[in-house]
């Protein structure tokens, strides 16, 4: 292995520059967490805990192992999308150590809106159950929801991938033998009883929990019949009665100590099937990459000095490092497990397509995870390259890419520009998990290329029907679609959405993606067999 060196000028005017304004970035990011962490306002919290209740991070943190780390998925999900509802989505979703399994944690918060669901919170909730069917993590559910949001119908009710999924998700990951584990903390409706009511094994707590297809309102308005809660569905009723629930709690502790208790017997978990080195840390200090990424966008990042600064002792053993320069392969490990790793250093030529196609072979031939870490403007253009067939090229990196059954994960650490942002496994070609930095962005094109585009094509709206316009209403024109263009690229955008699993502070990469890893190489390998390479 070759260590990388590094030509990084710390002491010098852009170095600092660069690095005064990712600490802006890092702030912004820690502000939006700190928000997203305090759920719903203050008098709901208060009316939670004056219920003798557990708040939602409380029972996170309640059944996690101590020590364990907590991987959380969408936490900014929702971010700005809904009036009064806060980033996160009603729902706390993530991977952390019960009883020392990994498992895959879903907590209504009920500060936020009751935790009913929205459009957003059902898509959370469904990517969630993906990374742990996927990973084959048991599920535990912790319910306190009012069910659909009446209002959000069209996003949670009639398609796949909406509320109705997480119904199909959870019977079709019991059958594999993948274990759906239920606590109800309060009342829980219509959709909200059918989480518990589809796992395998349910909790509910004394004189707290209630699950019931209708509540006490509906069922008078439905029938005339007057019933309080407790008697209708409360956990007394599910637990000697109904059968419904399994597990009668006495307080929201006793439940979590129950579900612990219920981990525990779940057998041995799957072994690492990849040998894990001693992790190093990089010879070159992780924190400099502050400085490293360009504050202006307009001018590139050497990746290099990037990857120096994630890699074990800054080693790459780096392929073809003579040809398609603009695309850096190469295998390394990160917290000692083995990755290949595609970097971005510049447009993606015919040659880089071709070298990362090879690449990725090579990958999938070792079984080892691929890292494509995205900043690239695009694929190269013009008359030359067509001729050249760097469609066809280009080809051959997405066939190989897409093909590959490796664990593929996703760091958009700079732009990441129309089909170079597919080639390097964007989002619609479900990598394992998409990370973004704060610096990261992603657009169907950059905002300057967009403004110049479309003022092009109203430059020949002119030109054909015999007017003009003015630099300065030019210029009016260009501004607006910079913005927009600005604000869609921007990482907390596709966070907001879920485009993206989590937006990290560099410092924590190493440390995201070894726990990402260690649950991947718990998997048993898949072998790959690649589409129609177009030669």
């Amino acid at each position: 292995m070759t260590v990388m060196p590094s030509s990084l000028p710390a002491a010098g005017n852009a170095y600092a520059r660069n690095r005064e304004a990712y600490l802006a970035r890092i702030a912004d990011l820690h502000e939006r967490r700190a928000r997203a962490l305090a759920g719903g306002p203050e008098k709901a919290r208060r009316l939670h805990k004056e219920r003798g209740q557990l708040l939602p991070r409380e029972r996170l943190a309640a059944v996690l192992d101590p020590g364990s780390p907590f991987l959380e998925f969408g936490q900014l999900a929702g971010e700005g999308l809904y009036e009064g509802v806060p980033a996160g989505g009603s729902i706390i979703t993530g991977v952390g150590l019960v009883s020392g399994r990994p498992c895959m944690l879903m907590i209504h918060d009920a500060t936020v809106k009751g935790a009913t669901y929205y459009g957003i919170t059902a898509k959370k909730h469904v990517r969630a159950q993906m990374f742990a069917w996927q990973h084959r993590l048991p599920c535990i559910t912790m319910v306190q929801s009012g069910g659909a949001n009446l209002p959000e119908q069209a996003h949670i009710f009639p398609d796949d991938g909406q509320f109705g999924s997480i119904f199909y998700n959870q019977v079709r990951m019991s059958a594999e033998g993948i274990t759906q584990i239920a606590t109800v903390h309060g009342p829980s409706t219509a959709g909200g009883a059918y989480l518990p009511a589809l796992c395998d094994i349910a909790v509910i707590v004394r004189k707290q929990g209630a699950m019931f297809l209708g509540g006490p309102e509906l069922v008078f308005a439905a029938t005339r019949e007057e019933v309080d809660a407790e008697t209708l569905g409360g956990g007394e009723m599910h637990s000697r009665v109904s059968g419904v629930t399994d597990h009668l709690a006495e307080n929201d502790g006793h439940a979590i100590a129950i579900v612990r208790d219920i981990v525990a017997q779940l057998g041995t978990p799957p072994k690492q099937r990849w040998e894990v080195a001693a992790a190093r840390p990089p010879l070159h200090d992780p924190r400099e990459i502050y400085g490293i990424v360009s504050a202006d966008t307009r001018h590139p990042t050497d990746n290099r000095e990037v990857i120096a600064r994630l890699v074990d002792g800054s080693e790459l053993q780096e392929f073809k490092p003579l040809y398609g320069d603009t695309l850096i392969c190469g295998f390394a490990r990160i917290k000692g497990f083995q990755v290949g790793i595609l970097a971005n250093n510049g447009v993606i030529f015919s040659e880089a397509a071709v070298k990362g196609a090879h690449f990725i072979e090579l990958a999938c031939q070792r079984d080892i995870p691929l890292l494509f870490v995205a900043d690239v403007s695009g694929f190269m253009v013009g008359q030359a390259v067509e001729r050249e067939g760097i469609a066809k090229h280009g080809a051959k990196f997405i066939t190989a890419m897409a093909s590959a059954n490796v664990p593929r994960y996703t760091l958009i650490t700079g732009g990441s520009y129309a089909a170079a942002y597919l080639a390097m496994c964007g989002r619609p070609f479900k990598p394992h998990a998409m990370l973004m930095w704060p610096s990261g962005r992603a657009a169907l094109m950059g905002p300057e290329q967009a403004a110049t585009t479309l003022t092009m094509v109203r430059d020949r709206i002119h030109e054909r029907e015999g007017t003009s316009w003015s630099d300065a209403e030019r210029e009016s024109f260009k501004q607006p679609i910079r913005d927009q263009f600005e604000a869609f690229a921007s990482p907390y955008n596709f966070a907001s959405h879920l485009w993206c699993d989590m937006v990290i502070d560099p410092i924590e990469t190493r440390d995201t993606l070894a726990l990402l890893f260690e649950l991947a190489g718990r998997q048993p390998r898949l072998e790959t067999r690649f589409g129609v390479f177009r030669m």
